[in-house]
């Protein structure tokens, strides 16, 4: 009884853990507000550590999970690397059409006479 209340224990806790990586990378992609600024904040850099560092616990752990901790883990990591592909994607447009804006309005303009 006493291995089942620590292994549930232990199993809380690891899921606790996954969350707060994830609340952390979606924090970091913008998709959520910083609790403590109360504002979107957006550093991928950040994000995608934190996305590695569920990959490195992936793996670490491998063999060691329940199958229900190896679906929830696998699922969230699929799910921010998804999110992130798309805010990378979103990123890389902006700053296209930012350039071409600036292209536009550095190129030199034809005067009429």
């Amino acid at each position: 009884m006493e291995d089942n209340m620590a292994e549930d224990k232990d199993g809380v806790l690891f899921a606790q853990l996954v969350m707060t990586f994830q609340a952390a990378a979606w924090q970091q992609m913008g998709k959520i507000k910083n609790p403590l600024t109360d504002k979107i904040e957006r550093n991928l850099d950040q994000a995608r550590y934190s996305i590695d560092i569920l990959e490195m616990l992936r793996n670490k752990t491998k063999g060691n999970l329940s199958e229900e901790e190896t679906r929830f883990l696998n699922h969230v990591i699929s799910e921010l690397q998804l999110n992130f592909v798309d805010e990378v994607t979103k990123e890389q447009k902006a700053k296209q059409a930012q350039e071409k804006n600036s292209e536009k309005e550095n190129a030199p303009q034809a005067h009429s006479t």
